[in-house]
């Protein structure tokens, strides 16, 4: 079977062209045209936003399309047919719309929502500290300067009043005995 499809001419107008058309889409076809309207109407009870109905009926044309072996060429089970899958895709569209979060414009609610306490960050400080007393006084100066006052080598090195390779090492064993430390008061595993 042909179908007639407009397409531009060599002069540019448009101009009837035949175009062949296999079964499937001559059967899409026409369900489209027959049952487009009762499928808008079904959808749109459940569904406000023209839009999305419009959305909804076309997902359910197309799971039709792509389950097409399905179809019994009898009218009333076909309309059957599609409004089962158009009340099956309404109904995970609402789930899915159920799973996000809804946005609130009420200035009072999101006021009253209580802030995020910074106890677990104040916790995590105190740890911190109580680990860092126990370095030794060279170990400890040398945590301050690099990781607190984002010193370089050379800079902490200056700063200490010893050599850069000092400075390294004591760095290096510094991190070690934190991390020995932070075991036994069980903040690392």
């Amino acid at each position: 079977m042909y179908i007639e499809v407009a397409g531009p001419n060599p002069r540019g107008e448009l101009a009837p062209m035949k175009r062949r058309v296999n079964p499937d889409e001559q059967l899409m076809t026409a369900l489209y045209t027959e049952h487009y309207a009762v499928l808008i109407n079904f959808v749109s009870r459940y569904v406000n936003d023209r839009h999305k109905a419009e959305d909804l009926v076309q997902e359910t044309l197309l799971r039709a399309w792509k389950h097409i072996d399905h179809l019994d060429p009898e009218p009333g089970r076909t309309r059957s047919y599609l409004l089962t899958i158009a009340r099956n895709v309404v109904t995970n569209a609402w789930r899915a719309e159920q799973r996000r979060p809804k946005l609130v414009a009420d200035e009072n609610a999101v006021n009253s929502v209580p802030s995020a306490d910074n106890v677990d960050q104040m916790v995590e400080g105190w740890l911190v500290a109580e680990a860092l007393e126990r370095l030794s006084p060279e170990h400890r100066a040398v945590i301050q300067a690099m990781y607190y006052e984002g010193q370089s080598v050379a800079d902490a090195a200056r700063k200490l009043s010893v050599p850069e390779g000092t400075v390294k090492s004591r760095a290096y064993y510094a991190v070690r005995a934190l991390r020995t430390v932070f075991e036994e008061m069980g903040m690392l595993r």
